[in-house]
């Protein structure tokens, strides 16, 4: 299908927003009838003459949160088909498609992921096929392929894969294209900097060493940056601050550094290095001895067209410092696709992160929408309302119902409703959903009032303090229950000098404490919360958190930092490294 065919397509679709959506319940009914999960509260699914409204559909069958499925998931990831001895028909437990393999949640704030079923189901192939195809196409809208200049420098890595009791493979969503041996998709590695050895490796850091490295040595042919998310690429400058010495004598020699110890990785970026390069080797270190890091990546790679990443939600944070390493380099937003199921796509992709809108997608999955009520920082009651019953301006907790076996599955999203595309309802993502009602403070709360404690650090201290991540926790366990704030700044030893005092962080804390939303004030009025705690910690702590996340099943190519952490073990680390608590 030509780009022009998917997006006159993806038009259509939004135009009549209702009819699709009662379409895509009735065919995920129809297909789904005879799964164990929607027979316990639907008794005559299994029927082959079923037929249902969705506002029956709604009736009987309850809102869901993955606890609901997690026996199931369990079971097959165990291979099992069936929950009890006498199931003689083996019902399915939650799709009559065949299983696949298992996708990993990012799983941050507990940094246990969860197990997402990847169901071999035409329909979903369908659905999902509009969506990726539809997403590509509006990037070659704004940017058409140039043949001289095809290369796109992708901080992108397939993560190692598991396998379940049952001998299923467990993967991120995004490395499924990579690893599946149906779609090897070459021409995906074709347009790429880096080899293939380099995204299938297992180290992080040896991974975007190499990337940056390729990436230098096509400097004429990058035509843009690709990261999954905002921190990636931070991280990936990092890395360049850090190692540009290193990358600079590796292109002049046309050799790898002994760090990269992995045998096939190495192989394969000396062949692309091609041997010694010493003219580009003295244009990229002239570069970095200027010592000017703004608008660096538009200087090293003077061809790129734009940076891709999301840049929305928790990402937003990353925002400014991607704008000052990027320049002029447009920044380019991602699109609104969750491992369940895909839900907006972003047809306005320049736009920066307090004004991306999303555009609905009504064939991906049936939507309900749950009031939300930012206030309170909870949903109000437990009805839904559809796409005729939302209103532009209210918020909204996401509810999906998906081809591939979740049904009225809340997914812990919050989004607004800000208007609409023809009927399709144009989504702001504002946050993730509180886990509990016990939560004092939102992602949002916490992402603004770090934004202005930065302003506040700088100005009371009277130097340039970059704050690198920051994180949250309530401990339970002091009475009242108090927030816990951890902070990790660029240059550690600027906390121990004599220029930040005790009584220059306290004020800075103060403030911030003052900047943490209506939930928190309230509390802390009445007396319900003990006065705020900020830890500053070593630097490379929150590092540590990522390296712990991975070797607890998250793949790195979706780690997002948690903002709010909620399990003990994950704060005992960050207690382990702290330099001062205020």
């Amino acid at each position: 299908m030509t780009d022009d065919a998917l997006l006159k397509q993806l038009e259509e679709s939004t135009k009549d927003f209702s009819r699709h959506q009662a379409e895509t319940l009735r065919s995920i009914l129809q297909h789904q009838r005879g799964v164990r999960y929607l027979q316990r509260h639907l008794p005559g699914a299994g029927d082959h003459n079923f037929l249902i409204d969705a506002a029956t559909f709604r009736l009987s069958v309850p809102l869901s949160c993955y606890d609901d499925y997690a026996d199931y998931i369990n079971q097959l990831a165990d291979g099992d088909k069936c929950t009890s001895d006498d199931d003689h028909d083996h019902r399915h437990l939650l799709s009559v498609d065949p299983l696949v393999c298992f996708f990993y949640s990012s799983g941050t704030s507990s940094m246990k992921p969860k197990l997402i079923p990847y169901f071999d189901s035409t329909l979903s192939k369908g659905a999902s096929h509009i969506a990726h195809q539809g997403s590509a196409a509006v990037l070659r809208k704004f940017f058409p392929p140039r043949p001289e200049v095809n290369k796109r420098l992708a901080f992108i890595y397939a993560d190692s894969i598991t396998t379940t009791k049952g001998g299923f493979k467990v993967m991120a969503a995004s490395s499924f294209p990579l690893h599946s041996s149906s779609n090897p998709n070459r021409s995906l590695f074709m347009s790429l900097s880096s080899p293939m050895e380099v995204i299938l490796g297992s180290n992080v850091e040896h991974q975007m060493y190499c990337h940056l490295l390729c990436g230098l040595r096509n400097s004429d042919s990058i035509d843009a940056i690709h990261v999954p998310y905002a921190i990636g690429l931070i991280k990936a400058m990092w890395v360049l601050e850090s190692k540009w010495k290193q990358l600079c004598d590796d292109i002049e020699k046309g050799i790898l550094c002994s760090l990269i110890n992995d045998v096939r990785m190495r192989d394969s970026v000396v062949q692309v290095l091609g041997g010694p390069q010493p003219d580009l080797s003295n244009r990229i270190r002239l570069i970095f001895e200027k010592k000017d890091w703004g608008g660096i990546l538009s200087k090293l790679w003077p061809n790129v067209r734009y940076i891709r990443s999301v840049m929305t939600g928790s990402m937003k944070q990353y925002y400014s410092k991607l704008k000052y390493y990027a320049g002029e380099v447009p920044l380019v937003g991602g699109d609104y696709f969750a491992s369940e199921c895909c839900v907006a796509i972003n047809l306005d992709i320049k736009q920066p992160p307090d004004l991306t809108r999303f555009v609905m997608l009504p064939t991906a999955a049936y939507f309900e929408f749950l009031p939300f009520d930012l206030a309170e920082n909870n949903v109000v009651g437990e009805e839904t309302v559809d796409v005729c019953g939302v209103e532009v301006g209210k918020v909204y907790e996401v509810v999906v119902t998906t081809y591939r076996g979740f049904y009225r599955y809340r997914l812990g999203d919050v989004v607004r409703v800000v208007g609409f595309y023809n009927s399709s309802p144009l989504l702001e993502f504002v946050m993730r959903a509180p886990k509990t009602s016990n939560e004092i403070v939102t992602e949002g709360d916490l992402m603004a009032a770090m934004e202005k404690f930065q302003l506040v650090l700088r100005n009371t201290m009277g130097m340039a303090i970059e704050i690198v991540e920051f994180t949250s926790s309530v401990d339970f366990g002091s009475s009242p229950k108090r927030l816990k704030i951890f902070i990790e700044v660029k240059d550690c030893d600027m906390i121990l000098q004599d220029k930040l005092q005790e009584s220059n962080l306290r004020k800075c804390c103060s403030d911030l404490e003052d900047s943490l939303g209506s939930i928190y004030k309230v509390q802390r009025n009445k007396g319900e919360i003990s006065p705020l705690s900020l830890s500053v910690l070593k630097c490379g702590s929150f590092d540590r958190l990522l390296k712990l996340a991975i070797e607890n099943g998250t793949p790195a190519s979706q780690y997002k930092p948690p903002k709010i952490i909620r399990n003990p073990s994950i704060v005992d680390v960050l207690e382990e490294n702290v330099i001062v608590t205020i």
